[in-house]
């Protein structure tokens, strides 16, 4: 589809500039880019697969109890604190992945457990200009200012109702998803709570939904105006309808009881999603990985999985067609390419309850969140020998191409095959026109593998708007660039 050309007007330099003049996209040079070095650059033999050559320590206060580790703008993100409160945000180059080194640490005491961590860049003429983590806090959220790194710090801590501290499941916060202006909390048996996050410095709790019966809500993944919600500890999963970001509702058909292979309901301890496809990490009669196709939210069907004997999961993630799941024993890689034929890859191992196993290039970094030993937590570990040079894949959009009645509330959501490097994603990089060929001004934030374009302003109703992606815009965080460009269109409906 060929875009309408944009009409800029070229002025000399004493000359006025028309302040009525539309807004026009950045170039795509202009993206946020690197701080750090990136991904892993160094292949490794065979023979040093599965075998841990590095840990990561956040710092002083760090009391072993880690979760996940995330990519932001060149450095590896190590959010650590446990389920009691109080914890930090670490920075590491790892471009010698075995060889990392700490350039960044902060401390908390109100920050809690974290299975989440969203990331916001805004530019310079943005009045709130910075780069911002959103996580868990103890009795809520808080959002942090990473933009220096060596001097991190929480800006706003905002308390949520009905949470209670130390409660490790039943009231608590559990994780996030962030398309800022709003931040989807997953509140256990509180359902889901949505936080306007328009002031970073004082959000504020604007509304959200809760299960009867209960679903205690453990996972929120949100891609467009879909939000994924999955259980802790549980089977019960729900497909929400976020269109109206402050309001979710329930889909019908789109609450689910998860199951095996087998029609077997089966419990998960938590889940994630990878494009159209949910992912959860068993819990019930072993561990491993279960996929669900929830492209048709209103009908969500069993896609595959992978089992683990004697596995008690965890948490899973995803990088490329394969599944990484922590299974309190020990981390595990599934090949999830061909859904009829499922292969275990490999198994890493780290001696305390290894929950957690993340995918970072051709390393994956073993977390556990209790009984560490040897002063590690996380530990990297080599899962395949050559280094990443395969750029990423988009596998959804929502709305969908050719979407009609699409709320004039709805944001985009871009979702890819492996975690996208929140650098490369701006709005010189993932862009929306009106029916004019007009752009229109918007927030990038972006999770794991997903990528949100989020209208600063309601769209127009009964009109039709076009998403674009450029050719080499969106990288992971080896910074291989997406190959093809990409648009879609879709139509909205008249006012609510």
């Amino acid at each position: 589809m060929i875009l309408p050309l944009l009409l800029l007007a070229c002025t000399g330099k004493d000359e006025p500039v028309d302040s009525a003049a539309p807004w026009v996209f950045p170039e795509l040079d202009a993206a946020p880019g690197l701080r750090g070095p990136g991904g892993p650059t160094v292949a490794f033999d065979s023979d040093a697969l599965w075998q841990n050559c590095a840990g990561l320590l956040g710092g002083d206060e760090d009391v072993l109890h880690h979760n996940l580790v995330m990519p932001y703008r060149g450095h590896l993100v190590l959010p650590w604190a446990p389920e009691f409160g109080g914890g930090g945000i670490s920075f590491f180059e790892v471009a010698d992945p075995c060889n990392p080194v700490r350039v960044g640490n902060s401390f908390s005491r109100f920050m809690r457990e974290t299975h989440a961590i969203g990331f916001l860049h805004l530019p310079d003429d943005d009045p709130q200009a910075g780069d911002y983590a959103a996580v868990t806090g103890n009795l809520g959220v808080q959002i942090w200012d990473i933009t220096d790194i060596t001097a991190a710090e929480p800006i706003a801590y905002l308390q949520l109702p009905n949470v209670f501290y130390p409660d490790s499941y039943a009231r608590v916060v559990l994780s996030v998803f962030w398309q800022h202006p709003w931040l989807f909390v997953a509140a256990a048996d509180n359902g889901v709570y949505v936080v306007d996050t328009s002031s970073l410095t004082e959000p504020e709790h604007v509304g959200g939904y809760s299960f009867d019966p209960v679903l205690r809500a453990g996972g929120v993944f949100a891609l467009g105006s879909r939000l994924l919600v999955t259980s802790a500890e549980g089977n019960q999963v729900a497909v929400l309808d976020i269109s109206y970001p402050d309001d979710p509702q329930p889909i019908p058909g789109g609450l689910f009881t998860l199951t095996d292979g087998s029609g077997t309901p089966t419990e998960a301890y938590h889940g994630n999603l990878v494009g159209h496809t949910a992912l959860f990490a068993r819990k019930e009669g072993g561990g491993g990985v279960i996929a669900w196709d929830i492209s048709d939210p209103s009908n969500p069907t069993y896609l595959t999985e992978g089992f683990s004997e004697g596995g008690n999961g965890g948490y899973v993630f995803y990088d490329e067609g394969y599944a990484f799941v922590g299974d309190s024993h020990w981390g595990r890689v599934y090949d999830l390419r061909d859904p009829d034929a499922v292969v275990e890859v490999g198994t890493g191992n780290l001696p305390g309850d290894l929950d957690t196993f993340v995918p970072y290039g051709n390393v994956g970094v073993l977390s556990v969140d209790e009984d560490a030993e040897d002063e590690t937590a996380s530990a990297i570990v080599p899962w395949t020998t050559a280094v990443d040079d395969t750029p990423p894949a988009l596998l959804a959009v929502d709305p969908p191409d050719g979407a009609t009645g699409v709320a004039t509330t709805a944001r985009v959501g871009l979702g890819f095959n492996e975690p996208v490097e929140p650098g490369s994603a701006f709005p010189g990089s993932v862009r929306l026109y009106d029916d004019a060929g007009l752009a229109v001004p918007g927030f990038v934030s972006v999770q794991e593998t997903i990528v949100t374009y989020a209208p600063k302003e309601p769209l127009k109703p009964g009109t039709t708007y076009t998403v674009e992606l450029l050719q080499g815009g969106i990288t992971d965080i080896n910074s291989n660039a997406l190959a093809a460009p990409f648009t879609a269109t879709f139509t909205t409906a008249g006012a609510r």
